[in-house]
């Protein structure tokens, strides 16, 4: 549909990178819903020139059915740059580098990172340049509209970007004051994707369909990037697809869900134990059935019951019991 770089993508869905979401298993299982490409948790500049273990498990992962792309995080060019080779020397498999420029969280952007990084849209523009010196793979950058609703200059960041020859743009429709609550701007970003001469990826509140046509049609970008919205909702990413390839919709059957939710737990235990993967997965579990009755109730056993890959079948079990008895 799009080109990234020298990359054919050729789907209208992005996963977007979320802190204690997208790990090798989670992005491994959307990767199946037919996603364009994926990118990894923040992985920090600092953490991969100091050999973190935890750092390092970020950026080690095999070849995947979709590309996979590193998310670099930090506020001084020659630092991402050399964390960038440091990332390349570790894993052949990586497809693309990202450059964080959208984090709102105020741990990151009080180090000078994240979105900090807008209040000097030059600034963006070197990082970009500095990195294009030490890698012939794809660039993209992940920004937002400004520091808040008195500094929004995104248009100033995006040619900067672009001079420095970025080659895709995501753009979080909030500024960094609003962190992630109120409805996102689309109207700010008419018709951008087709001023640009690099592929727009628009996210914010992809919770539904609708919302991905209508930040679409608003935005003309090449596509957009899921986060909370896909967390459970997995079809959501089919969907998309199959609504702007004119192809049939699919239906949420409890069949399904409870098939997705298990796939997604063995996955998880595969890469990082059972013990490990379904304490995350508490909280993961009945994000799966958010439309099905009782889901307060199921949320309640997970919390207390949930220990072992077995506790989750039967759990699970149970509840198709109870709604369909």
């Amino acid at each position: 549909m799009f080109k990234f770089g020298n990359l054919e993508i050729n789907s209208k869905v992005i996963l977007a990178p979320m802190a204690g979401y997208t790990s090798y298993s989670y992005r491994d299982f959307m990767n199946s819903f037919g996603i364009g490409f994926c990118v990894t948790e923040m992985v920090s500049d600092m953490g991969l020139i100091y050999d973190n273990k935890e750092t390092n498990s970020y950026i080690s992962f095999p070849q995947s059915s979709s590309y996979t792309g590193v998310q670099l995080f930090g506020h001084d060019a020659k630092s991402l740059a050399k964390a960038l080779l440091i990332a390349e020397s570790k894993n052949d498999h990586i497809d693309f580098y990202d450059i964080n420029m959208g984090c709102p969280v105020n741990k990151v952007t009080k180090t000078g990172a994240g979105s900090s990084l807008l209040k000097d849209p030059k600034k963006c523009g070197d990082i970009i340049r500095e990195i294009k010196k030490v890698s012939n793979k794809p660039i993209s950058a992940k920004i937002r509209l400004g520091w808040d609703n008195k500094n929004i200059n995104f248009l100033e960041v995006i040619d900067e970007l672009i001079k420095a020859g970025i080659d895709l743009i995501a753009i979080h429709a909030r500024t960094t004051k609003e962190l992630y609550s109120g409805e996102p701007h689309y109207d700010l970003l008419k018709d951008l994707g087709d001023k640009l001469p690099v592929p727009l990826i628009i996210s914010g509140n992809i919770f539904t369909l609708e919302d991905a046509i209508r930040a679409l049609n608003i935005t003309k970008a090449s596509g957009v990037m899921v986060a909370r919205g896909a967390v459970g909702n997995p079809l959501l990413i089919k969907n998309i697809n199959h609504y702007f390839n004119n192809e049939e919709l699919e239906s949420v059957s409890l069949k399904n869900q409870i098939e997705h939710c298990l796939k997604l737990a063995k996955l998880m235990v595969e890469e990082k134990g059972e013990f490990m993967a379904m304490k995350i997965y508490r909280s993961i579990a009945p994000k799966f059935f958010c439309n099905f009755p009782h889901v307060k109730k199921l949320k309640n056993r997970l919390s207390i019951e949930l220990n072992t890959y077995d506790d989750l079948k039967m759990i699970l079990q149970e509840y198709e019991d109870d709604l369909t008895f």
